[in-house]
């Protein structure tokens, strides 16, 4: 008896026994993009003899434990990677298609049965913001439209702000012709902003980049301007007006004060004069008389 039938009879020695192996899988979800390489890894524990590997519900690639893989198709590859603890085999699939999408399963022959993991076969496309560069006025609305084409499935796009990625409700994500979507941004101009969208499935994501330049609405600067210096000038007049009535006052009232004094000066003046007439007569008549 050769090492081949010696270990199948132990395999079914084992198998009437009950004793049954455990098989684990992994990863359960993978991801890639068309044309790529994806590998999965069965562990097992316990005895076990032939284990099996089907894509799409097709058997790819048998393994005997001993001998290791049968011939198979060149895309469908099988690596021993066992360890002194454990039984562990990487199974391959080389340039995967959209053929490969679907369920791996891996099966031990016996009652330890089947696992089955998932493979996604994505497609990279491409993201373009159309409208490019902007330069929007101080306050006004600013308008982004972009443009993913080329993906499989469907991506999910989304927009960043400086960074930080923007609110849903200020944009909206349309499908177009021959499936290329289209998203459009709008945002309130308020400061320089890098703006960049976003595209993206399991297996890869791609974005885009450009920029909101914001510049001073002169017209609501000059009205402001105008604005504040129409009040100036009104403060300014109103001051004029207080100053000019207080000068007013002051005169009316030094005009009185003046005319006051007139009429005492002059009866004065009128009897200073008769007074020195008088002196004057007496002067002469005393002359006379000598």
């Amino acid at each position: 008896m050769d090492d081949m039938d010696k270990h199948l009879l132990t395999f079914l020695l084992l198998f009437g026994a009950g004793v049954a192996a455990e098989l684990q899988l992994e990863p359960l979800n993978q991801a890639v993009l068309l044309g790529s390489n994806v590998s999965f890894t069965a562990t097992v524990t316990g005895p076990w003899m032939i284990m099996t590997w089907d894509v799409e519900k097709l058997l790819v690639l048998t393994i005997n434990r001993d001998t290791g893989a049968l011939p198979s198709a060149p895309r469908y590859q099988a690596q021993n990677v066992s360890t002194n603890v454990r039984s562990a085999w990487e199974f391959s699939i080389v340039n995967v298609s959209h053929n490969d999408n679907g369920p791996i399963v891996c099966t031990i022959q016996g009652p330890t049965g089947a696992r089955t993991a998932n493979l996604s076969v994505q497609e990279r496309g491409t993201v373009d913001i159309v409208t490019g560069n902007l330069t929007v006025k101080h306050g006004k609305e600013a308008e982004f439209r972009c443009e993913a084409s080329d993906w499989f499935p469907r991506p999910e796009v989304s927009w960043l702000l400086d960074g930080v990625e923007a609110n849903a409700s200020l944009y909206n994500t349309t499908s177009q012709a021959q499936g290329t979507l289209t998203s459009v941004l709008r945002v309130q101009a308020v400061r320089d902003t890098a703006v960049q969208c976003r595209a993206n499935v399991s297996a890869a994501t791609v974005s885009r980049s450009v920029y909101l330049v914001v510049v001073p609405d002169w017209t609501v600067l000059i009205a402001v301007v105008v604005s504040f210096g129409g009040a100036a000038l009104l403060v300014l007049l109103i001051i004029g007006i207080i100053f000019c009535c207080r000068w007013k006052k002051e005169k009316g009232e030094t005009a009185s004060v003046d005319s006051g004094l007139s009429p005492s000066i002059h009866e004065t003046s009128a009897h200073g004069s008769t007074e020195v007439y008088a002196l004057q007569f007496t002067k002469h008549r005393h002359a006379t008389i000598v």
